[in-house]
């Protein structure tokens, strides 16, 4: 039960849907930024940028972000939950290219402290191809997600443990977004 009455049925509105229910007014800009840096125009497709939005729920132990994204991901990425899972178990092993391990040891960088991000990472993520705006969004999503995963956890809000769940609003975010 969340720490406070958010009016509706955390069964209905887990995660973030209920505070986002709670204070429409804050939850359209947080919708629309997540529209933007998750699906909008991007060098990176969604699926990767689902990926490291998942990543950094992972590294944040935020249950509902960490399933919700990933299923988001794994929708996504034509190699599904498979990679999703073997990047957030060992980035180092896991199959992806070397422009998005840099760019997730970004993000994990930032998952810590923005302070974390050297010269060497984002030197190595150039060597890998990546560009300033895959760089900067990297950046953003991570500490975006951050916000986010502390708005959902500080909340106590409910995170459902059916897969099926998240598979579902994994369906609707592609076909329709974050923002309707």
């Amino acid at each position: 039960m969340a720490h406070i009455d958010l009016g509706v049925d955390e069964t209905q509105f887990p995660g973030i849907t209920g505070p986002m229910r709670f204070r429409p007014e804050t939850a359209r800009p947080l919708n629309e930024l997540a529209e933007v840096l998750l699906r909008g125009p991007h060098s990176l497709t969604a699926g990767e940028r689902e990926l490291i939005a998942a990543y950094v729920s992972g590294l944040n132990e935020c249950d509902f972000c960490r399933n919700s994204h990933s299923a988001f991901a794994a929708a996504q990425l034509d190699e599904g939950m498979a990679l999703v899972d073997q990047v957030r178990a060992n980035l180092d092993e896991a199959p992806v290219s070397a422009k998005l391990r840099a760019l997730l040891r970004i993000a994990g960088a930032v998952q810590e402290t923005g302070r974390k991000v050297t010269a060497d990472h984002v030197e190595s993520a150039r060597t890998e191809g990546a560009t300033d705006i895959e760089i900067h969004d990297t950046v953003l999503i991570a500490a975006a997600f951050c916000m986010y995963n502390r708005y959902v956890d500080g909340l106590a809000t409910l995170a459902p443990t059916d897969p099926e769940r998240y598979a579902q609003s994994a369906r609707r975010i592609i076909e329709h977004g974050y923002t309707n």
